[in-house]
């Protein structure tokens, strides 16, 4: 049964330097038609793929905050409207952008359910914050988080980011300390992967570009954990940290490799074995919802092969790692049995690590993931 669905509000009004999602400029798009679409598409996917109730509602960008009140609170409402789920049961989260989260939309937020902020931040250093392309500062920041504690807001997420252009190990220990006075109860904390279309990348590729180097990056990565352990931060996924009881359910779907809904342009939905894309580009994304159809343009069943890999590269970013029952339980077969051999070759790399009910990564492992799960792809037939 499908447990959570993400949606996505593809407007921003400032595209940053470093960003490849699926967005748009605000200003002159078709934005309450399209949000009549995805309110259709809800209908439909509801319909065709029933579920009882979601544990997870996902908004996210682009830039929800982008919307005005008025879109946001139709938005609102027909999550409410198409979209099954307990209001005490479940983690309703939207993105939010620090220098437009007013107290009126906050309100309107709260009184909708909404019961998790996920707020962009990406550093507090205002110079590095104008490089990357970013429109709030600092003191937007610290006003967005006392306005969303004023509200009733107990669940705050913030989003840093390191790697960046220039950056240094001061302003990343800067931001890291900043982050713990404020009191938030999770933080997300993701290295910069300079994106093909983007600002960034166009600058690199004419030299343009002063980024830390490889060991620059991984002393930055081992900061940030030794900074997050001493301030009560557990590291639950290699680039997420939280205090108890505050892990973001709906990112964990995605790691337990759950499926789950999603709604809206370029949304990515894994729903009965299969995975769909979205169309991208708004225009047709509304054309096919007036068409009367789901917007996929793209399907792959995922084959019992790939589920499998899937189980291993995702279930290994969580710091529990892979659990052995369960990989048993859901494809009745034990993970030595089909990944035997690459898990003997990264255990004795000392990437890998076994106990008595999961694989996980070492901690030389976290700085080398990528490597870690690209050995546990088109190993087994």
């Amino acid at each position: 049964m499908i447990r959570a669905a993400y949606l996505h509000i593809p407007f921003c009004t400032h595209i940053c330097h470093y960003c490849d999602f699926n967005k748009v400029f605000l200003k002159g798009q078709p934005v309450m038609e399209y949000l009549q679409a995805m309110e259709q598409e809800m209908r439909r996917t509801i319909a065709q793929f029933p579920t009882d109730q979601l544990h997870t509602i996902f908004v996210g960008g682009g830039t929800p905050t982008a919307l005005d009140i008025r879109q946001l609170d139709f938005l609102l409402t027909s999550i409410h409207n198409y979209l099954p789920f307990v209001a005490d049961d479940v983690e309703f989260t939207l993105e939010a952008n620090p220098n437009e989260l007013s107290r009126e939309k906050l309100q309107l937020l709260k009184e909708a359910g909404v019961n998790r902020l996920s707020i962009g931040v990406q550093t507090f250093d205002d110079e590095l914050l104008k490089h990357i392309g970013r429109t709030h500062r600092q003191t937007d920041v610290l006003r967005a988080l006392e306005a969303a504690k004023a509200v009733g807001f107990s669940n705050v997420s913030i989003d840093l980011m390191y790697g960046l252009p220039g950056q240094t190990i001061a302003q990343l220990q800067a931001d890291l300390a900043l982050a713990f006075s404020l009191d938030v109860q999770h933080i997300s904390a993701y290295s910069l992967i300079i994106e093909p279309k983007t600002v960034f990348y166009n600058l690199m590729r004419k030299g343009n570009l002063s980024l830390p180097d490889q060991e620059e990056e991984a002393e930055m990565y081992e900061e940030i954990i030794k900074k997050m352990e001493e301030n009560k931060y557990n590291q639950y996924e290699l680039s997420n940290y939280t205090r108890p009881g505050f892990e973001s359910r709906h990112n964990l779907t995605y790691w337990n490799n759950e499926e789950y809904y999603g709604i809206g342009a370029g949304a990515h939905s894994y729903v009965n074995g299969t995975r769909n894309v979205n169309a991208r580009p708004l225009k047709k994304y509304i054309e096919l919802i007036q068409q009367g159809k789901l917007p996929y343009i793209e399907h792959h069943e995922v084959s019992e092969t790939e589920r499998m890999e899937e189980e291993m590269f995702l279930g290994l970013r969580k710091m529990e790692g892979v659990a052995k029952q369960r990989f048993y339980e859901k494809f009745h077969r034990s993970v030595h049995d089909v990944f035997a051999e690459v898990i003997e070759n990264e255990k004795e790399k000392g990437l890998l690590e076994e106990t008595a009910t999961h694989l996980r990564l070492t901690h030389r492992g976290k700085l080398l993931g990528n490597e870690v799960f690209q050995s546990f792809l088109g190993t087994y037939e």
